[in-house]
């Protein structure tokens, strides 16, 4: 996969698509909203999920939605 910035490989955009999506369900929202949250409100998805895909990707899936609302709250993101 040729780098687009941050994301390098094709396993971390799955996984960026991945968590996008679960956590808008988890929150009755929609995807796009939350990519904004996590892009533009905030800059979760290049400090946070990114650099810890080694990690995550090896938990559950609502260990993984879990772990980022908590980052998103701590961060003033969502309630």
């Amino acid at each position: 996969m040729e780098k687009h910035g941050w994301i390098t490989t094709a396993d971390e955009l799955d996984f960026a698509v991945f968590c996008i999506e679960n956590v808008a369900a988890a929150l009755h929202v929609n995807a796009s909203d939350v990519y904004r949250d996590l892009t533009e409100r905030s800059d979760i998805l290049r400090e946070y999920i990114i650099p810890c895909y080694d990690v995550l990707h090896t938990q559950g899936k609502e260990y993984i939605v879990r772990d980022i609302l908590e980052v998103m709250r701590e961060r003033g993101v969502v309630e």
